[in-house]
């Protein structure tokens, strides 16, 4: 059997969904968006601009490797957004953490804007789960890399310029990344179920010893 350049290898990887057997391809994260959105923090000396209904995150609202369910803990208004360097970004956008925490990122289901410590992706050009599993592995294979060293910060060009395989059929991105999804889903209910066990054992055990 005739050796296979490593030049010509099917761009695949090596567990894939039965019915598929199209190549991926290889795109950049700039690609994978039709915008690209920053942010920025209002003045918090004008309580006003604290006072509203518009979520506003920072780096600290998010978990390392948990891409969903972000709680944010302060709300801005519409003067605030006009009025400093942050941004209305679109519902179903995905918020990679840049600055300190490098690394965390997570997907937004509802209009929000952030800190300066976001890039945000915005009109996905590609299966919202599918993107933010892909770019979840490329963060850790980069991280991973560098084992050692403190990374302060990622530039929106480096950033934008990383490169993932994506399918090219969206149906097979969809089947990825709802898998995923699913698998994430899971593990969060399991979490629950193991929370309040604890809490009941902790209960018994003040009820029942003296």
């Amino acid at each position: 059997m005739a050796k296979i350049d490593d030049s010509v290898k099917k761009k695949v990887p090596e567990l894939r969904f039965p019915g598929f057997t199209d190549d991926w391809e290889d795109r950049k994260l700039g690609d994978l968006s039709q915008d690209t959105i920053g942010g920025g923090t209002p003045k918090t000396s004008v309580t006003e601009y604290w006072n509203g209904e518009i979520p506003w995150i920072q780096s600290s609202n998010l978990a390392n490797d948990k891409l969903y369910g972000v709680l944010p803990k302060k709300f801005i208004t519409e003067d605030a957004v006009k009025n400093s360097a942050t941004k209305l970004i679109p519902a179903n956008s995905i918020a990679i953490v840049t600055r300190v925490g490098v690394g965390k990122l997570a997907f937004m289901p509802y209009e929000f804007a952030s800190s300066q410590d976001f890039l945000s992706l915005s009109n996905l050009q590609v299966d919202c789960n599918f993107g933010m599993y892909s770019i979840y592995k490329m963060l850790q294979r980069e991280l991973n890399n560098i084992q050692g060293t403190s990374i302060k910060g990622i530039t929106k060009a480096d950033l934008l310029d990383k490169e993932t395989f994506v399918p090219i059929k969206v149906e097979e991105q969809q089947k990825i990344g709802s898998f995923f999804k699913q698998l994430d889903d899971t593990v969060v209910l399991h979490q629950r179920k193991l929370d309040l066990l604890k809490e009941q054992k902790k209960g018994f055990l003040q009820k029942m010893f003296v």
